[in-house]
């Protein structure tokens, strides 16, 4: 058997928001690793079936339709999923508004599904003993709750920077169970939303002056971090902010 510690080999692996983008990359590259099952959580069953389509074929691959804004979705998922070595909280959604045009339902939704509901997944993750002694948690986070902070992007840091803060709390909290935690924070990522319309193509052009490698993070070099966050290569790593920017927060 490879000895690798950089590879998956024997995993079971629980990635949240899996039916696009880095939560997608993830599991595909999870499986290219050799974690030996995939467990897939979305809300969009046909997408979550795209990615397990994408893997390899050898990863045994279980697809969960969740609602993680709602705890019950939560405590749901749990019951139904084996013993974990890994968990991915990737989930998380936006709504970019000045500070004057907040709402309450905004503020709910957002801090909901991009921080309380990896917190309460941990949670009970933790309570019913599904997470494997040693096993490790990875938080997807953002510069903007990190270093990097723009215009009518307050509401969305703050919920990123509220988890970033809980992992650190969770990392030393569960240390004694041989559980890691830790956080990626991605800058902006090339997927094809970028380019559908909402952001002009003259602004990303001016925002990729801000980053000396002059581009954006792929979703797979997003993955790869997560990966090796989920190796035994960073088993002495917990309690940790990884920074995936292309240098963005050096300026």
């Amino acid at each position: 058997m490879n000895k690798n510690p950089f590879f998956l080999f024997g995993k079971t692996i629980l990635i949240t928001g899996a039916s696009s983008g880095i939560g997608r990359s993830t599991a595909v590259e999870c499986s290219k690793m050799g974690a030996s099952c995939c467990i897939l959580v979305g809300r969009n069953l046909n997408a979550l079936h795209e990615t397990a389509h994408m893997m390899d074929k050898d990863c045994q691959c279980v697809i969960k339709t969740c609602e993680l804004s709602d705890p019950s979705e939560i405590d749901r998922l749990i019951l139904d999923i084996p013993v974990v070595d890994g968990v991915v909280c990737n989930a998380g959604i936006n709504k970019m508004r000045p500070l004057q045009f907040y709402n309450e339902k905004d503020i709910d939704a957002i801090f909901m599904v991009n921080c309380f509901s990896p917190m309460l997944l941990i949670k009970q993750l933790v309570k019913k003993k599904k997470l494997a002694n040693p096993s490790s948690v990875v938080f997807t986070a953002s510069i903007s709750g990190y270093s990097n902070v723009s215009v009518g992007n307050g509401v969305y840091g703050a919920s990123k920077s509220a988890l970033s803060a809980f992992m650190k709390y969770a990392a030393l909290e569960l240390a004694s169970k041989g559980i890691r935690c830790n956080a990626v924070h991605p800058g902006r990522v090339e997927t094809p939303l970028i380019h559908n319309g909402v952001t002009d193509e003259e602004d990303i052009k001016k925002d990729l002056l801000k980053y000396p490698l002059g581009r954006y993070s792929r979703p797979e070099e997003i993955a790869y971090s997560i990966i090796y966050l989920l190796s035994d290569a960073s088993a002495c790593v917990t309690g940790s902010d990884l920074v995936i920017d292309g240098g963005r927060s050096l300026i």
